[in-house]
């Protein structure tokens, strides 16, 4: 790797890839007394990966003889909240025929609400790594020549603090986080999880009947649009942040009546010129196009010249509200085009609040659509 070239980024694992391998561990130790130490698993796609265990514990209480074992989740270099939390699988006898039994131990949510992949009343543990714990726990019964009739209880501890910097509370998911991954493996600055979060929003809103859901890219623009709409609960709220698309082409498949889509100016100047991810790192304004919605506007040859050659997208706002110039209008009417067209006639009508970084409306436009061009 050459001093110019940036280095690559470390890809990590997923609470429920170990959440699967302490599992492992600690029904090997249930029934052949040893700890395997690292402890190897096949993921989903064939990888098998080795962790190593930071704690093991062979014991008894009274619900009787347990094994546990935990592993340190290391998420790379992924900004992953759950990145150095303690993952601990405990695992014990069932009745025979039982079958595998999962519980939520410590820091790990009880699902509540319906639309979920999960049931209410579950502990939330999505299928996939339930599917990866009970796959390891069959070997390990196999090679002991029992079988597999175990209950597992996951436990993170501190994990349901760490839940309230997720979307596990408007989701419904109580007490704690999720154990989650469908691949096993984190990969830096993906994105996937916050999309599949979104994507679950959805399903949650939509299972509760809720014919109304807001889109925001974040806090401001969020408070923004409840404030326009008091009487939503909480869970109509899908913390979109830069994925818009991710958003509306999960609603194209899966509307909901009625959608606000709320963000800052500068965010809506990109959707409005067609960009789907928001982030000033992956989409940039096209300040030639937003020159040439102020001089739809209006704007004098000065004015268009100098959005031509503006910094940033709040100094074109500026000036023209300085000016008198309503560009906002515009980019909100761009803006809720695109989004139309990425809905591809789903039955969603649209509306569009666009607003300053104090959280002030700056355009408006009311519900229309059911798919079809304003």
């Amino acid at each position: 790797m050459s001093e110019t070239d940036p280095k690559p980024l470390r890809r990590g694992w997923t609470t429920g890839a170990c959440a699967t391998a302490a599992a492992k561990a600690a029904c090997t130790a249930l029934l052949a007394g040893r700890f395997p130490d690292p402890v190897t698993i096949v993921l989903p796609k064939g990888e098998e990966p080795a962790f190593a265990l930071s704690r093991e514990e062979v014991g008894e209480d009274e619900r009787g003889t347990f094994a546990l074992a935990g592993i340190v989740k290391d998420a790379g270099d992924d900004p992953d909240v759950t990145h150095g939390a303690l993952v601990i699988s405990t695992v014990r006898k069932g009745e025979p025929g039982s079958g595998i039994a999962y519980r939520a131990g410590e820091g790990v949510g009880t699902v509540t609400r319906a639309g979920l992949p999960i049931d209410p009343g579950e502990p939330a543990i999505n299928p996939v790594p339930r599917s990866m714990i009970a796959q390891v726990l069959a070997e390990v019964a196999a090679m002991a020549g029992v079988p597999a009739d175990f209950e597992v209880e996951v436990s993170i501890p501190g994990g349901e603090e760490i839940a309230k910097r997720t979307m596990n509370p408007r989701l419904g998911i109580v007490g704690g986080l999720s154990v989650l991954g469908t691949t096993g493996i984190v990969r830096p600055f993906s994105c996937a999880a916050w999309i599949a979060s979104i994507h679950r929003g959805v399903d949650v809103a939509r299972a509760a009947g809720l014919e109304h859901v807001i889109g925001a890219t974040g806090s401001t623009s969020e408070a923004a649009a409840r404030a326009r709409h008091p009487d939503l609960p909480e869970m109509a709220c899908l913390d979109m942040g830069d994925f818009a698309g991710g958003l509306l082409k999960y609603l194209r498949a899966h509307p909901v009546p009625r959608l606000t889509m709320a963000g800052g100016f500068a965010k809506f100047v990109k959707l409005a010129q067609g960009a789907m991810d928001l982030h000033s790192a992956r989409s940039q304004v096209d300040f030639d196009a937003l020159a040439g919605l102020m001089h739809e506007a209006g704007a004098p040859p000065l004015l268009v010249e100098e959005a031509r050659q503006a910094n940033t997208a709040k100094e074109v706002l500026d000036r023209a509200a300085g000016e008198g110039i309503d560009v906002a209008a515009l980019v909100a009417r761009a803006a809720r085009g695109r989004i139309l067209e990425i809905l591809r006639g789903a039955p969603v009508r649209v509306e569009v609040l666009l607003v300053d970084r104090k959280g002030q409306l700056v355009a408006e436009l009311p519900f229309e659509g059911d798919g079809a061009a304003p």
